[in-house]
């Protein structure tokens, strides 16, 4: 291993890559600093090794250097410096604080300046925790500083192996970050110094520990769409991709204000310089709704734009991820927001096509996916050595172009996090804010609405935008009104829940017990279950026919009331058909119809033979059912339903016409028996197959049009239930068989 300093020299410079021959062997990941014949020194990364050559990025512009110049490795990896005061810095991606060097250098920042991480001469208030004889190891507290609204604890550094016995301890008073206030000896006993700063490398995850906990607790960020429907834990990882100007930047700036976290980290990786000092201007402005104050006193902002260096962009996210990780270790919730991940991975990119590796999907690295995985496993639960949990939550927005989701950054983001939330185009242009598309975001995380309700509610909106986009075709004239109450339903959730303005003070942040109130009252709505909040589980029933698309019947248990469906008007001069039923189903829940006709001139009434089950949660039935085919025909000239010559379709009440097969349903509730005699049944759910003392449906001599009872129940019903059934009387005309 490379030992205090050694040099090289430069033999080429390929843009952003700098190529050097070294003196002696280094370790890739280490620093470098190439120095220009002018004496200006610019920071560099060994990224590959190659026998005596070294591969260098820098991450400055590498105007000036030239082959012969000399480059000076050393043994540290890039790091950061720990400690009191980060909070309420904005950085750029070597930890430079930005308006201090402003005011070294001006606006315009010459290369090769640095600016220490945190200031030497500010003191703070330091207060000891541990005693004289203590044995401590990497991540014990020593002591602690206020910061801020928080209490900063002063740590062992995390670099230390074994246990330490603290020697010496300073007392309580101010002091400077370089200031000594321990002394500890290990086992050996060879003497440390402790101060209340500490450097690590950014490419190593910081994880000192007792263990690793699994991320269960959602995280409530008070955006509806978010709690609600795609929820997010802390400790987990999610993702943001849509199409420039879709709202991932304020969607993260109103997480980061509303989000039940104690320290927010944004790291704007390669952002357009627009966008970071609207950011910059943005964020001190911002009043934490916790404390009153401004938002900047619990934030830290890593900015690195797309004019900087692209080198610059890969180490700005390390950094971000280094900086929460360190206040995880404090016991905080912390929340690492990262905009956006595809210019870093634009950045990986250009450097592996300068390094001329063989080049992936859409001449992305082939080691893509590895680095984007990595980056999102550091977030995670831990319990502390002190048996306190930290949590640090990653959300990472991804800008592929065009808004194309199958690009390679998205996909190997998507293969890595617990939540997607896409943006639209189409709901941002429709001013549907947030605008993240219900159809197309998941979450694999439980959050605070039960599972069952958000699946209602998600294939309510599936079925809502199957109907919008039939009704771009047909019209609305030519949908059905069940149909059509389908889109209404849809549409009133999307707009009274899901959207949200983030300008109003009620409406911007929803608590979560405010999120299961108005959730529950839409279900109630959407339901139709006159004041009941429990689901409707009900199987979808499609029917398809020979002459074109039937509507689907949805059968189901209704705890209270019934279904009073509308009319729906005939269809003039039509022979085969639908007509709405307008009487009270026997069946609870029907929210579409079965055995509903059509009469035209002819007299003829067909039920078409197709029917398919889906099962309510999401199990597909493994065979198509099918229903016999039974005809109809006046054979009464004398019926009122006659209506001559005209042909003009006439609508029938189909109440007592539901012919159900024996095998055609696995569930079904009658609420009222419609036969008069001795053993009626009662009501309850019959599953698995129909009881043999159970009438299905009810036939009104008029319906019948003429056609005797008996042959058709003769035809419908196996031969007991038929025997049975003759044996009874139908209500009203008390039709016999024979």
């Amino acid at each position: 291993m490379m030992s205090g300093r050694m040099k090289g020299k430069i033999v080429s410079v390929y843009g952003s890559l700098v190529i050097a021959e070294m003196e002696d062997r280094v370790v890739q990941n280490s620093v470098g600093y190439c120095h220009r014949s002018d004496g200006t020194r610019l920071l560099s990364e060994v990224i590959r090794v190659r026998g005596q050559l070294a591969d260098l990025q820098v991450f400055e512009e590498t105007r000036g250097l030239k082959t012969g110049d000399e480059v000076e490795f050393r043994a540290e990896m890039l790091s950061v410096v720990l400690g009191p005061g980060l909070l309420g810095q904005v950085y750029d991606g070597l930890q430079n604080p930005l308006p201090e060097l402003a005011q070294r250098v001006g606006y315009f920042l010459a290369p090769g300046t640095y600016v220490p991480g945190l200031s030497t001469a500010v003191t703070w208030d330091f207060t000891p925790s541990a005693k004289v004889g203590d044995s401590v190891v990497a991540g014990d507290t020593l002591g602690t500083v206020p910061e801020g609204i928080f209490t900063h604890r002063i740590m062992a550094p995390f670099a230390w192996r074994g246990r330490y016995t603290v020697e010496r301890i300073a007392s309580a008073g101010q002091y400077t970050i370089d200031a000594e206030i321990a002394t500890v000896v290990d086992a050996q006993g060879e003497r440390r110094v402790v101060t209340m700063q500490q450097t690590w490398p950014v490419k190593v995850p910081l994880n000192v520990s007792r263990r690793r906990l699994l991320p269960t607790e959602p995280l409530v960020t008070r955006v509806r769409i978010v709690d609600s429907m795609f929820p997010i834990v802390r400790g987990g990882t999610y993702c943001i991709p849509g199409p420039f100007g879709a709202g991932k930047t304020v969607l993260q700036q109103i997480t980061s204000r509303h989000a039940e976290i104690d320290v927010v980290v944004f790291a704007a990786c390669g952002e357009r310089a627009g966008e970071v000092v609207e950011t910059l201007r943005d964020f001190p402005k911002l009043i934490d709704p916790r404390t009153g104050r401004s938002l900047m006193e619990r934030t830290i902002i890593v900015c690195n734009t797309s004019a900087m260096p692209v080198a610059a962009r890969e180490a700005s996210v390390y950094t971000a991820a280094t900086l929460a990780e360190y206040y995880r270790q404090m016991g905080l919730d912390v929340l690492l927001l990262a905009d956006s991940t595809s210019r870093w991975a634009q950045a990986m990119r250009e450097l592996s096509g300068r390094l001329e590796e063989i080049p992936g999907e859409e001449a992305f690295p082939a080691y893509l996916e590895s680095r984007i995985a990595a980056f999102y496993e550091r977030a995670g639960v831990l319990e502390l050595t002190d048996g306190q949990l930290g949590s640090l939550t990653i959300g990472g927005t991804v800008s592929p172009a065009g808004g194309n989701f199958e690009e390679p950054v998205t996909q190997g983001t998507l293969k890595v996090v617990g939540a997607f939330l896409g943006l639209s185009r189409a709901r941002s242009d429709a001013r549907r804010y947030p605008a993240i598309d219900p159809l197309d975001s998941w979450s694999k995380y439980r959050g605070i609405i039960e599972p069952a309700k958000v699946l209602q509610m998600r294939r309510l909106l599936a079925q809502g935008h199957e109907v919008r986009q039939m009704m771009t075709v047909v019209g609305e004239e030519g949908t059905s009104a069940e149909d059509f109450a389908i889109a209404l339903k849809a549409d009133f959730f999307d707009n009274c829940f899901l959207q949200q303005n983030a300008f109003d003070d009620v409406d911007g942040a929803t608590p979560a017990e405010r999120q299961r109130f108005v959730f529950d009252k839409a279900l109630q709505v959407v339901n139709c279950t006159q004041g009941s909040s429990e689901p409707v589980q009900s199987s979808d029933i499609g029917c398809e026919s020979l002459y074109g698309v039937e509507p689907v019947l949805q059968l189901g248990y209704v705890p209270k009331g019934t279904q009073k469906p509308g009319f729906e008007q005939p269809r003039p001069h039509a022979s085969l058909g639908l007509v709405n039923q307008g009487q009270e189903r026997t069946f609870s829940g029907a929210v579409k119809r079965l055995g509903q006709f059509e009469i035209g001139h002819s007299g003829r009434v067909q039920l078409h033979e197709f029917i398919r089950l889906e099962e309510s949660q999401g199990r597909d039935l493994p065979e198509l059912c099918e229903l016999r085919v039974f005809k109809i025909m006046d054979e009464s000239p004398r019926r009122a339903y006659r209506q001559g010559g005209t042909g003009r379709a006439q609508a029938v009440q189909a109440r007592d016409v539901e012919v159900l097969e024996k095998n055609a349903l696995s569930e079904i509730l009658v609420e009222s028996p419609v036969l008069q005699g001795a053993g009626n049944p009662s009501v309850g759910p019959f599953p698995g197959q129909f009881r043999s003392d159970l009438f299905l449906g009810a036939f009104r001599q008029d319906d019948l049009l003429g056609r005797k009872a008996g042959q058709l129940i003769e035809r419908l019903l196996p031969g007991p239930l038929s025997g049975k059934f003759r044996r009874q009387k139908i209500r009203r005309r008390q039709v016999h068989e024979g």
